[in-house]
């Protein structure tokens, strides 16, 4: 698409917002309703174009995608109205006759700018939020997901009026054009790297920007974990979409008292989840693209390989991989893996832990796996994260009842439910005085009994 035409539908999509038309909640909920009633209906052919991108199973796409995307919809139509109210909050006797109150209201043009590893969840849950708050929105899903990206332009063409949604497809030029626009608000999903291009062009505007990035997520499992859980649930979060999950588990820091328990276990439930032949296995996914094959084959170590490690490039599938004995150094640690391969590294007292990941780029996930709720505790306080799970992994993102997002490298704001209905909005502080009264305190002349009275409010 070329520059101009991208202006010509952000400019429609500004005179739509001035028109007023996004505001009324009821506009609102009839938009979300659309979408719920698209995505319902064409919920199967999401499904096969998210198999033909990434290899997912109609389980795995389903549930990994649709079904939360229409969960975020869901709760979004169940507490619209509630979010949109203005919030009374308490006003200071000197301004005594008033009433305080902070008034959500739209931000106004977003762009949304999506990635490819799940690439209808992540254009639609922000697209969720950004239409309930009010907002007109240009999405731009991954050009390395042609399929879902050709279908959500399909869907959301068919659903909504190019002056309140509008599908931007390609590559860089187009990224490159979109940001060159000036926009209220953009939300972007990514790595680092286009992270701060975005946030270096935004800035040209002082548009305001969330950053949904990635990182190296550890998991620590120490030495009073339930090691056949840790492994099952690991195994889960690390593999699941070809671990291309920017929140899965990057690498394990593990009790070297525990370590060749843990290992086993992983390699056993390896072999559970996905069978002898994994690369055999219909359910398991495949990597993005040959760029991302090649590059995550380059990280493995085969002689520090004690499981997995096989290929199938014209599949582009790599088997989940598991590494012992790595080292920081290792060309697999400098890097977020983003695909199957495991490392598994080592600790001797967990105090280490600290001054280890302090010296790390803050992560968008921390997974830590104990039975000590103290240590636990002081865990989750001290290091720092984006968020993440005790016992689990990956679930965190699940969960419409708080905000998921990144910390420092790992990005800046947070959505989901509530939390992404106020990123998505600008809460408009305001106070309504009464004419009724006027207390002629604040107006010169000044005097020293009108000092008096103003040290006895003001303390």
């Amino acid at each position: 698409m070329q520059e101009q035409e991208i202006a010509r539908i952000l400019t429609a999509q500004r005179a739509y917002f001035e028109s007023g038309a996004t505001y009324p909640v009821q506009a609102r909920i009839n938009a979300l309703k659309r979408l719920q009633t698209t995505i319902r209906q064409n919920a199967e052919e999401i499904c096969e174009a998210l198999e033909k991108d990434l290899g997912k199973s109609r389980f795995e796409g389903y549930t990994c995608e649709v079904g939360m995307a229409l969960d975020e919809i869901g709760y979004m139509l169940k507490n619209l109205k509630k979010f949109a109210r203005p919030k009374r909050v308490k006003t200071p006797l000197a301004q005594f006759a008033s009433k305080s109150f902070v008034l959500p209201t739209p931000r106004g043009n977003t762009l949304i700018v999506s990635p490819w590893n799940y690439p209808f969840l992540l254009a639609v849950d922000p697209l969720v939020d950004s239409l309930a708050a009010g907002n007109t929105a240009i999405v731009k899903p991954s050009a390395y997901s042609p399929h879902t990206s050709a279908l959500l332009e399909k869907l959301l063409n068919a659903c909504f009026s190019e002056e309140l949604v509008a599908v931007v497809t390609g590559g860089r030029e187009e990224n490159a054009c979109l940001l060159k626009q000036k926009f209220d608000f953009i939300f972007f999903t990514g790595s680092q790297a286009v992270g701060r291009e975005v946030l270096k062009r935004a800035a040209e505007h002082l548009t305001p920007v969330a950053l949904e990035l990635g990182g190296k997520s550890p998991c620590i499992v120490d030495e009073t974990a339930n090691i056949p859980l840790a492994a099952k649930r690991i195994v889960f979060g690390k593999y699941l979409n070809c671990g291309q999950t920017c929140v899965a588990p990057d690498y394990i820091l593990c009790d070297k008292r525990v370590k060749d328990r843990l290992v086993a276990e992983i390699v056993a439930q390896i072999k559970a989840q996905f069978g002898a032949e994994p690369l055999e296995n219909p359910d398991y996914g495949k990597m993005i693209n040959e760029k991302h094959f090649a590059r995550v084959l380059g990280l493995i170590n085969a002689e520090k390989t004690v499981f997995g490690g096989g290929s199938d490039k014209d599949a582009l599938r790599i088997e989940p991989t598991v590494l012992d004995g790595v080292e920081w150094s290792d060309a697999v640690m400098r890097e977020e893996i983003f695909g199957p391969v495991l490392p598994v590294l080592t600790f001797a007292d967990f105090d280490e832990v600290y001054p280890l990941l302090a010296d790390k780029q803050k992560p968008l996930a921390l997974y830590l796996f104990t039975s000590d709720k103290r240590r636990a505790k002081q865990a989750f306080s001290r290091l720092r994260f984006g968020g993440g799970c005790i016992n689990d992994t990956v679930i965190h993102l699940a969960t419409t009842s708080m905000g998921f997002g990144g910390v420092g490298e790992s990005g800046m704001g947070a959505y989901h439910g509530k939390t992404g209905f106020d990123l998505f909005s600008h809460q408009k502080s305001v106070v309504d005085k009464k004419t009724w009264l006027d207390l002629p305190i604040r107006y010169q002349p000044y005097t020293k009994a009108k000092e008096k009275w103003v040290r006895r409010f003001l303390k």
